[in-house]
């Protein structure tokens, strides 16, 4: 017969007994009387911490799920870290949610919890994006933010991602030391729940109204617009919060035949038209493509419910809609902004990209050719935020962004952007569409000019306590036994970021790599392929990301070679055991 390991009954005595409400004490009675154990031991198995995304769980009660008190604590942490980070001073924070179940709850909580402590709350009254959060710390002069979402996960999720002054994701050694602050307190009475109403400001329309003025400004190619106005953009929030800002957005761009998805501009955390709320299934997009072959569009959009990633659809030379994955609209967002900063002469050489080392190399390609420096950073956007603001002043950044369909132009703020790239999306449209192409062909040019990049994605789930053990194995048995031959080509580098080693498996020397230790681990083939592992720091997944590419002599061949490297990369994925 199974039982409880008894650290966690501990765990879940310690609830029963605490000074929770009756509620939640009910629900985690009925769990053990159900002898539910599985459920309780991933409710209380661990105390959820900051990964890639910050905190993000499943709703409902227990250390490891979130819920009022595990939402609770961590505010009550990072207040004590920011009172203690910053003695004296008038300590100020923004606080927004997005369109899921329960966010405004968990907002009302975080913003309690604040106030309690003698902080002062910019609190939006609505739902907003993400990226106007960040807009928002930056702006307000706030010395954190937070923002409650769980991005594009199911919708038994939410979640909580923790800002800094600058309008980024903490980063080490910030995070670890508000999760220290926040593992300090040993109790939920140490948790001041108790609102001070004075010290709550609400906000709204007003930094709206900044954000898309200041976004406008950005506009690269505004001539191009003028002449494509009538545009057909086909755009969804996905029951989110894009709908807030994404449609005035492209307006104030310039663009006047917007053409929403009205299954699904309502919010409503339920995402009841959709399986999953990501921009990066083909099915979430259904609605939206069935609307784009009704009005013959030029360009599908749609954002998550946070609104800071943005999936697309054009039509391909068959006038077929398809989709882009993330690396392809984030090379065609790069090389349009260079080229079109190049041809207005903006470009100094002091100038500036970021992309994640998962995302295509093909965009470092394209900025070695303009001479344009790229830098690559570890997965997770506020890796990128850090680079920016460590860069402020000294360089300009263009734009930046990651395969997982984030993507950020301007300095505004330090996190994805779906509004403004959105819009980005549209102008880059517009300009193509104004030399006679489409951006399916624009795309392929690129290809033909540097190279035809394939990547692919696969991620496997493993929920769970024992998920977790087996995505630790998986790891481990990578790192100490690396495939000698990837794709039929031998695999002459093993990056290990977790150990910060390079190896050069052909002369079996070392050297160290520049990063913060990661979980990840990259095998580069002698024919330029490169494979990447690493478990998510958001989801109970391990993910592996495959970047193959090969010569495109001309427009002729895409086909063939395009699948030429399907091929190549489902031998790879075979040789890995995935």
């Amino acid at each position: 017969m199974q039982e409880l390991d008894p650290t966690i009954l501990q765990k879940v005595n310690s609830w029963l007994q605490g000074s929770y409400d009756a509620d939640v004490k009910q629900q985690i009675q009925a769990l053990l009387d159900q002898e539910a154990y599985t459920e309780l031991t991933d409710s209380f198995y661990r105390d959820l911490e900051f990964g890639t995304g910050g905190l993000r769980g499943i709703m409902g009660p227990g250390s490891n799920r979130i819920n009022k008190y595990t939402i609770g604590t961590a505010t009550q942490g990072l207040a004590n870290y920011l009172k203690k980070k910053y003695p004296g001073e008038k300590v100020k924070v923004a606080i927004a949610h997005d369109s899921r179940n329960n966010a405004d709850f968990f907002s009302g909580i975080t913003a309690d919890v604040f106030s309690a402590n003698g902080i002062h709350v910019y609190f939006f009254k609505a739902l907003r994006p993400t990226p106007e959060l960040s807009f928002a710390v930056r702006t307000l002069g706030c010395k954190s933010g937070v923002m409650l979402t769980a991005s594009h996960n199911p919708k038994e999720y939410n979640g909580y991602k923790a800002y800094g002054a600058d309008g980024g994701q903490f980063v080490s050694p910030e995070d670890k030391a508000v999760m220290d602050e926040v593992a300090a307190i040993s109790d939920i009475s140490q948790v001041n729940f108790s609102r001070i109403a004075a010290n709550i400001e609400e906000i709204g329309e007003e930094i709206d109204a900044q954000y898309l003025d200041q976004i406008t400004l950005l506009s690269v190619s505004p001539d191009a617009i003028k002449r494509q106005k009538d545009l057909k953009i086909v755009y969804s929030p996905i029951h989110g919060t894009g709908i807030t800002l994404t449609p005035q957005a492209l307006k104030r761009f310039g663009f006047e035949n917007v053409i929403l998805v009205d299954e699904q501009t309502t919010p409503d955390g339920n995402f009841p038209t959709v399986v999953y709320p990501n921009p990066e299934e083909k099915e979430a997009l259904t609605l939206a493509l069935k609307k784009a072959q009704e009005v013959d569009a030029d360009l599908v959009l749609a954002t998550d419910p946070d609104a800071d990633r943005v999936g697309i659809a054009v039509k391909n030379t068959d006038g077929e809609f398809i989709l882009f994955n993330g690396n392809q609209t984030g090379t065609m967002l790069i090389n349009y902004l260079l080229t079109a900063w190049e041809e207005k002469g903006k470009l100094t050489g002091n100038e500036y990209i970021v992309k994640t080392i998962v995302t295509t190399y093909l965009i470092d390609a394209i900025a070695a050719a303009k001479n344009v420096t790229c830098y690559n950073t570890l997965t997770g956007f506020k890796y990128i935020g850090e680079l920016m603001s460590s860069l402020q002043g000294k360089k300009t950044f263009i734009g930046g962004g990651e395969e997982s369909y984030g993507y950020l132009i301007g300095e505004l703020v330090r996190d994805k952007d779906a509004i403004v790239s959105s819009a980005f999306i549209a102008e880059m449209t517009a300009y193509y569409k104004d030399k006679g192409s489409s951006l399916f062909e624009a795309l392929i040019d690129t290809y033909v000019q540097y190279g035809f990049y394939k990547e692919k994605l696969i991620s496997l789930t493993k929920k769970g306590k024992t998920g977790a053990e087996e995505i630790k194995e998986m790891m481990e048995k990578y790192r100490t036994n690396p495939p000698a031959t990837l794709g039929g080509s031998k695999v002459i580098t093993l990056k290990d970021y977790e150990k910060g080693i390079e190896t050069d498996l052909t002369t079996n020397t070392t050297k160290k790599l520049d990063f913060p230790a990661s979980d990840v681990l990259q095998f580069i083939t002698a024919d330029g392929s490169i494979i990447s592992a690493r478990p998510s720091g958001t989801e109970p997944k391990i993910k592996f990301y495959c970047s193959v590419n090969e010569p495109l002599a001309s427009k002729a061949d895409y086909k063939k070679v395009d699948a030429q490297l399907d091929a190549k990369v489902a031998t790879i994925m075979t040789d890995l055991g995935v």
